[in-house]
């Protein structure tokens, strides 16, 4: 096939080209460049990779720019591992006390000196510093997901839930196991609610269950007779059918266990203990739509007296205001909206309810907080003395409600959304050290947020000054070295205790921050959801417990073989926090008598130590004056032919 001549000699010429960038030529011809073979390079066009046509080319650029990324990846991982080679390594202490269990726990809780393990069919009580089982209840069909105790002085107040979502309470005292009620077990499966969440007040006065059922979602509200309680255990008066003998049998189910010092318990069915009373029952808002009311007369009769915001549901704006305004909204603002447009939730608000009424009163809210966003996270504090609200714009509202009104506001870094909130007891830095006040401060609150980036953060107010927020930790680009759980520990100042995704845990100082030292389980043990481990710390005693699984063990089929364990961390054990635990306290005296403390204290102990002060200075000023005219006195010479009465 012949092949026309031009393109031959197009070819030919095209195959010699000159370096660098081509200049227009001067207009006089001596001034033109000498031609130099080097300055040409020859290019066989022949030999130039032809393009790839389609789909190929698109997958080229794919498998290019997969190849790019994951360069990027390893640079960085790269990069992090020199940081952390030439970063000092934490002393890392492992557990003092390893408890080896027959069932897989699935949650725990610590109250007082015990251990409330929950599993299989039940939960077990444990003894926290022996870490010897004291009695074990197993009465069901399925097993206990949750479960929380509360201290209630003398007594513990267990609240288990199993896999069905029913709610149990039971009564822990001396030696007794008593249940009190299952709160939504019925007869009718078809009329079976589920427990999604519960709540105990402090104290053990209320208790709060979140319910849903039937396509519903309420919360219910219970008083706990603790008082009741406790006179019907220590002074029991079962109550007996004189015409049916009735065995009153002091264990069932499981026999108890016992270990040496460790006390028998038995569970208690002779004595029947007062139920619970049902105090409200709170459902959620219900939508704002278009009024119903024919008159504003109406909406008047149907507000009541009331000195705040209220829920918007008592309103006179018909159902085409409603739409009027949002088409003349969506037409405003078009451009700024992403893709099609959806109508924002139509409530942001927060509800406080008031718990001292009676189940006749009318479920209102005593007062309404409106919100700019929905709202993320909410988190009291354990003494009810503060809030923070954390919307899912990134905004923290922080609240003092002992005092009645707010800390302020603070935002959180961008594109950070709050996880979670723990509060810290308020702390101050004496001499280098952590140290709690003697006498609780007021208005003085700090707490630690976790970001959904698994950057951490430390939000700190003080009466009328304005929230201060600074950063713990970064966010950690690798996943497996993100920050995935924490906990205060309440025992030590200023002390966290961080779980990350790659199974370490370490304990930070969030006043410096540095971190402090770490924990490990044995080597034959890890953490079989790194991301989710199982653990409680202690709020009385400064220990946690971690759940460690066996590599073997995991991949056993054979469940009765599996041995899993408990490890018991105590951190007053280890040197570098032995000190730390000892002496944690600060005198109001240090405060009153440091000027960079002075601030804390609230005005009536300011006042106070001022007026001490005052009178102190005042005493020391006569005392002094008449010391000097004592010695004054002594020291002058009689004057000569004048009585004493005439000395100066």
């Amino acid at each position: 096939m012949s092949v026309p001549r031009g393109s031959q000699v197009q070819k030919r010429l095209s195959s010699f080209m000159r370096k660098g960038l081509l200049e227009v030529p001067s207009p006089t011809e001596k001034d033109w460049p000498k031609d130099d073979e080097d300055d040409y390079v020859f290019v066989d066009l022949g030999q130039e990779p032809d393009s790839l046509p389609q789909p190929y080319r698109m997958i080229n650029k794919m498998v290019d720019l997969l190849f790019d990324r994951c360069w990027e990846v390893i640079q960085e991982r790269h990069a992090l591992k020199e940081v952390e080679l030439s970063q000092t390594q934490p002393t890392t202490y492992l557990p003092l006390v390893e408890s080896k269990l027959n069932k897989m726990p699935n949650c725990m809780a610590i109250s007082q000196d015990y251990v409330f393990i929950g599993g299989a069919k039940g939960f077990s009580i444990y003894n926290l510093y022996s870490a010897k089982r004291i009695y074990i209840w197993e009465k069901l069909k399925v097993d206990v997901t949750s479960i929380w105790a509360t201290d209630l002085g003398n007594e513990i107040l267990i609240a288990p839930v199993d896999e069905m979502g029913i709610a149990r309470l039971f009564y822990f005292y001396k030696d007794g196991l008593f249940l009190i009620k299952a709160i939504n077990e019925v007869d009718d499966a078809s009329k079976q609610t589920t427990c999604i969440k519960m709540e105990i007040s402090q104290g053990g006065d209320f208790a709060a269950f979140l319910l849903q059922g039937a396509g519903d979602i309420w919360l219910d509200v219970y008083k706990l007779p603790k008082e009741s309680w406790l006179k019907e255990v220590e002074h029991p008066q079962p109550a007996v059918n004189p015409k049916k003998k009735v065995r009153q049998p002091q264990v069932v189910g499981n026999i108890p266990v016992s270990h040496g010092y460790d006390m028998n318990v038995c569970f208690r069915v002779d004595i029947k203990l007062s139920l619970p009373v049902h105090v409200m029952k709170i459902k959620p808002p219900k939508p704002v739509t278009g009024t119903t009311f024919k008159s504003p007369l109406e909406v008047f009769a149907k507000v009541e007296d009331y000195y705040g915001l209220g829920s918007g549901q008592n309103h006179f704006i018909k159902d085409s205001q409603w739409e009027q305004q949002a088409a003349i909204f969506h037409a405003l603002y078009k451009k700024y909206l992403d893709g099609e447009w959806e109508e924002e939730p139509l409530s942001h608000n927060f509800f406080l309810y008031s718990l001292h009424r009676t189940l006749k009163d009318k479920v209102d809210p005593e007062a309404v907080w409106p919100c700019a966003a929905p709202i993320a996270v909410s988190q009291l504090s354990c003494t009810c003395a503060y809030l923070v609200l954390a919307c899912e714009d990134g905004v923290l509202t922080l609240w003092d409600l002992a005092e009645g009104f707010p800390f302020g506001v603070v935002t959180l870094p961008k594109g950070c959304s709050c996880q979670s909130v723990h509060f810290l007891k308020y702390f101050l830095v004496h001499e280098g050290q952590n140290m709690y006040p003697e006498s609780p401060l007021k208005s003085h609150m700090k707490c630690v947020v976790l970001c959904t980036d698994s950057s951490l953060h430390l939000v700190t107010a003080e009466g009328t000054q304005g929230p201060a927020i600074s950063v713990l930790a970064e966010r950690w680009v690798p996943l497996d070295g993100a920050i995935c759980a924490v906990a205060p520990v309440h025992a030590l100042p200023g002390m966290l205790l961080i779980f990350y995704k790659n199974g370490s845990i370490q304990l930070m100082d969030v006043a410096k921050p540095q971190i402090i030292c770490a924990f490990a389980l044995p080597r034959t043990y890890h953490l079989a959801v790194a991301w989710k481990p199982l653990f409680v710390m202690s709020v009385q005693h400064p220990c946690f417990l971690l759940r460690g699984d066996h590599p073997d063990e995991i991949e056993s089929d054979d469940s009765k073989d599996i041995q899993n364990s408990v490890f018991y961390f105590n951190l007053e054990a280890y040197p570098l926090l032995q000190n730390m635990s000892r002496n944690h306290t600060i005198p109001d005296t240090d405060i009153t008598g440091n000027t960079a403390f002075a601030q804390v204290l609230p005005l009536e102990k300011r006042c106070e130590s001022f007026l001490q002060k005052r009178s102190t200075a005042k005493g020391a000023r006569r005392l002094s004056s008449f010391l000097l005219h004592i010695l004054y006195v002594s020291v002058s010479p009689p004057v000569t032919g004048l009585g004493p009465s005439s000395r100066a």
